[in-house]
């Protein structure tokens, strides 16, 4: 590695920080420097690319003291990181830099402060009698929607790895979330029929025709604010959707041929995310579309899934929590709305709970930072979580 000049103790943070791994761009340089800090210390990393194999997700295990690497706990975080672009840092984003007790960076917060801290504990896990292996799970391309973590995910189901117990550190100010929304994410492209403005009864309108739809997607989400389902443990008590991109036509005196939108929804644990779809694409191909194809035959409406996070649900993991609880010596539970990856272990039957240094609020937005106070307690449960695991 690299001689460099560290703030804090935790100069795997720092390092990670340093590492440009926006989401538009590959993460491989931090993933070949993570996996040739497990290969020095004898353990092999297994990766699982994205179809350009610019990408890739890591997964390396710490041994049992038997020699066993089934079961055990997962420490989970993603790599990726949300750009920096148009906002105003006072200092470098990708140089870490501390002021006032808080160490400052893209990723400081989300997540490299955890998976920081985690790769400076695998000396203590080594040095451990583990009576259950660890394993580390790095991911890309989270902050777009959970799109690189179902296939390393799907990898350490078909190896039989069957982990006991997950943690993603997310940051959560180091307390325990049990549940999060789940958020699915998709694009809708109308096709409708050109024509110059003077003759619109010849043309369909493929903005227009997209409007009724996102009105539709508007309604919706207005009659879940007013009818529910409501779970009042969530700031946000029930399911939402939004639209939040749209692009559509060429010029003012032209109907527009084309409009592509981007929506979301983010569901409630426990109310299917499929039902949700099928009522905008049944309004999509049973009301809107035959209108337009009475017209025109070419014309219609068609959607492409972007990504997908299931929601959390807050049971079916009452050991973990104890065992949480009971290091974190805190047994306070909480919900947040946002998505994290937690929901795609769960979906495979391995409790989840999330779990990591620094606050939502702090990150995103810039001067990101996560208080050095925060790493320090990071830290302290991870000793005790690695304590816990030995013999």
């Amino acid at each position: 590695m690299p001689s460099e000049t560290f703030l804090t103790a935790y100069p795997w943070v720092e390092r990670l920080i340093r590492l440009d791994t926006t989401s538009a761009l590959s993460n491989l340089h931090l993933i070949e420097e993570v996996r040739g800090y497990f290969s020095a210390h004898g353990i092999d990393s297994v990766l699982t690319y994205d179809e350009d194999r610019r990408k890739a997700n890591l997964f390396s295990t710490v041994p049992a003291h038997d020699g066993s690497v089934t079961g055990g706990l997962v420490l989970s975080g993603h790599t990726d990181v949300v750009p920096v672009k148009g906002q105003n840092w006072t200092s470098d984003p990708f140089v870490p830099a501390v002021r006032d007790g808080k160490l400052y960076g893209r990723g400081a917060c989300d997540m490299k402060g955890f998976i920081g801290v985690a790769l400076e504990m695998l000396p203590v896990m080594l040095a451990s009698k583990l009576s259950a292996p660890l394993h580390f799970a790095l991911s890309y391309d989270e902050e777009i929607g959970c799109a690189g973590a179902p296939s390393m995910v799907r990898d350490l189901v078909a190896r039989g790895v069957a982990p006991k117990g997950c943690v993603v550190g997310e940051p959560t100010g180091m307390g325990i979330v049990v549940a999060h929304k789940g958020i699915n994410a998709y694009r809708c492209c109308v096709r409708g029929h050109a024509a110059h403005s003077s003759l619109q009864p010849q043309g369909i309108n493929a903005i227009e025709y997209a409007a009724r739809l996102i009105t539709f997607i508007s309604d919706l989400a207005r009659q879940s604010a007013a009818e529910g389902p409501f779970d009042n443990g969530f700031d946000v008590p029930y399911s939402t959707a939004q639209t939040g991109t749209i692009q559509g036509g060429i010029a003012i005196n032209t109907i527009p041929e084309h409009c592509e939108f981007q929506f979301e929804f983010r569901n409630l644990p426990g109310i299917n995310p499929d039902a949700i779809f099928e009522r905008i694409e049944q309004y999509a191909k049973q009301v809107l579309q035959p209108e337009m194809q009475a017209r025109i035959e070419g014309a219609g409406i068609s959607f492409e899934t972007i990504s997908r996070a299931p929601a959390l649900d807050s049971g079916e993991k009452a050991a973990l929590c104890a065992l949480i609880a009971g290091l974190r010596q805190d047994s306070a539970t909480r919900q947040v709305s946002y998505a994290t990856e937690a929901g795609l272990f769960q979906e495979v039957g391995v409790p989840t709970i999330v779990c990591g240094p620094g606050h939502i609020a702090q990150a995103h937005k810039a001067d990101e930072y996560v208080a050095l106070e925060q790493l320090a307690e990071c830290e302290r449960f991870l000793r005790q979580l690695i304590a816990s695991q030995s013999l």
